[in-house]
């Protein structure tokens, strides 16, 4: 089995769909001598925010001499970045070598059990928790949780720290369709007596996370109360306990990012106090200072102005707009848009009719990629065009500005195609 073989193995598994619960997972990991629980893991979930709060992670980590594994989704530019150690995704022999060993477990599980076959997910998280449980070991693991976090096929090993970054209305169909039972389900990253840090904006669900933190006896550390971000333009200082990190200046644009930041830094600074890492402050600011991340509010293109963003909720819709007016100094930009299914397309709709001149609609080749005729019957705006062939349209766009947005499988493939040479 070469290395093509071996993805499309892995992503035949999609027609499997989304199967929520552990099981398949706990059967698998057992089968491979459970090397989920041989990781120094720190997990991070939430609706927005994750990406790059791993990325932080692994940046400030790496620059103070630690070997990191990370594990996020989905992928941008090459399916290995899901896999990476510090920060490079694993080779494609790595990937070939893990579905060598992981397809016949899946394949016995099958046989064996009632449990079913194991979704492109299950399959993927199993690899990486061998791969840094027992092939290549490191210093840490920063696992991004994929859906929810209760039945979600990361939320099987033991974390030493837990990272919420946020509570949004995302994947109602799956997770419930109010922020209280969107927070009962993320709260299952709270882990008894683990420290967790946290970022939950709306009251309902912040009463929930709270009393999961006291029915745990886990030490829960709160942004806004415990720990303070003020933002004064571009920078922001950063205030937790008798720590001050004043004038700290990020790559990443957004007040949103500040917040991800520091919750970054308030996890190293707890690993820090507690002696599990050695932390030179410098480097860890100027880890963190310098990260970049592929996809997220991404200037792809000077003139005419053109960005990417994977924004894929109403919350992040939000953010990216609010990016665009305070560091952009935009007002009014075109916008083209393509989106799966499962997703507030209306309401996502809503607010990004607040930035568009024209509202152009395309679609992608993903298995739950919604067409661009179902979409267009959600935007109820007057400047808006069907767009067929979006590689041929954003190479020759010549307008004010365009933000091209919606999915970050939509974006991941935009990536994969288009020239913005």
């Amino acid at each position: 089995m070469n290395y093509l073989d071996s993805l499309y193995w892995i992503h035949e598994r999609t027609k499997f769909g989304i199967k929520p619960g552990v099981k398949r997972m706990e059967w698998m990991l057992e089968r491979l001598n459970n090397p989920q629980f041989n990781i120094n893991g720190i997990h991070v979930g939430g609706t927005n925010g994750k990406g790059s709060t791993v990325s932080y992670l692994r940046s400030a980590l790496v620059d103070n001499g630690y070997e990191v594994g990370t594990f996020t989704s989905p992928f941008i530019e090459t399916f290995n970045e899901r896999i990476s150690l510090n920060g490079i995704p694993i080779s494609d022999d790595e990937i070939v070598e893990l579905v060598q060993k992981v397809r016949p477990v899946s394949e016995a599980m099958e046989t064996e059990t009632e449990l079913g076959t194991a979704t492109e997910f299950e399959i993927i998280t199993t690899m990486m928790f061998l791969y840094f449980g027992e092939i290549h070991p490191v210093d840490f693991v920063v696992i991004e949780a994929g859906l929810g976090i209760k039945n979600d096929s990361t939320n099987v090993f033991k974390p030493i720290l837990s990272i919420l970054t946020s509570i949004g209305l995302d994947h109602t169909d799956i997770l419930g369709d109010t922020y209280v039972d969107i927070a009962k389900d993320k709260g299952a990253i709270i882990k008894p007596e683990t420290p967790i840090i946290y970022a939950v904006k709306n009251e309902e669900a912040l009463k929930i996370i709270r009393d999961f933190v006291e029915q745990q006896h886990a030490e829960g550390i709160e942004l806004d109360r415990d720990i303070s971000v003020i933002s004064e333009d571009d920078e922001f200082t950063y205030r937790y306990k008798d720590y001050e990190l004043e004038t700290l200046l990020l790559n990443m644009a957004g007040e949103h990012q500040k917040e991800n930041a520091a919750l970054a830094i308030t996890a190293l600074i707890e690993l820090n106090e507690s002696g599990i890492i050695d932390l030179d402050f410098n480097k860890m600011i100027d880890g963190i200072e310098s990260v970049s991340w592929t996809g997220r509010i991404e200037q792809v293109k000077d003139s005419p102005l053109m960005i990417i963003d994977g924004a894929h909720n109403v919350e992040s819709i939000e953010a990216l707009i609010d990016t665009l007016k305070r560091y952009y100094h935009v007002e009014k930009m075109d916008v083209l848009f393509s989106a799966i299914k499962g997703k507030p397309i209306n309401a996502m709709v809503d607010q990004l009719k607040t930035l568009a001149t024209t509202f152009y609609i395309t679609d992608f080749d993903f298995p739950k990629a919604l067409s661009k005729e179902v979409i267009s019957d959600e935007v109820k705006f007057d400047e808006k065009a069907l767009v067929d062939d979006y590689v041929s349209f954003i190479e020759s766009y010549n307008g004010e500005g365009l933000v091209i947005t919606g999915s970050l499988y939509f974006i991941s493939e935009v990536k994969s195609k288009v020239n913005f040479n």
